[in-house]
């Protein structure tokens, strides 16, 4: 039995949902505002199509006091863009390479985009989170990064 869990977070965006599914189609643009308050950011392979790869990198800035999952200030992750529905909905496969069997595993993570009066409301949806990424931990990167999205697309 998995002892899996699912998070969540959510922010209303004054964007367009056309303009935000934009930003997660450009590696260049995707870098600027995925990486959480703290962390830095490098996309080495990005094919945005539905079966398309992505590898990034994430290194915690010096004055982070967590540890990395891959090696002491590094989170590296292997991806798949599972589905890619224009201004609607991006479902990816998260595979972080860790030696670290407590954040193994295929995370599904959700972005539904939902037109609002003010905006677009964007839901991050996590599956399938490794128990090693601790739910504190985890709520507040994925809110930093819905904040760093609005200011990219706002």
């Amino acid at each position: 039995m998995s002892n899996r869990r699912t998070d969540s977070a959510s922010r209303v965006i004054n964007s367009s949902t056309q303009n935000i599914y934009q930003a997660f189609l450009d590696p260049n643009s995707m870098i600027s505002w995925l990486p959480p308050q703290g962390m830095k950011g490098y996309i080495d392979r990005f094919d945005p199509v539905e079966g398309g790869f992505f590898s990034i990198i994430l290194t915690y800035e010096e004055s982070n006091p967590v540890r990395g999952k891959t090696s002491e200030n590094t989170d590296a992750m292997q991806g798949k863009f599972l589905e890619l529905i224009p201004n609607k909905r991006i479902v990816q496969s998260i595979i972080f390479d860790s030696d670290d069997p407590a954040f193994s595993g295929e995370m599904i993570q959700s972005w539904v985009l939902e037109p609002v009066s003010n905006g677009t409301k964007v839901t991050v949806i996590c599956e399938n989170v490794p128990k090693g990424v601790r739910k504190e931990d985890h709520d507040v990167g994925l809110n930093s990064t819905l904040e760093n999205l609005a200011a990219f697309t706002e």
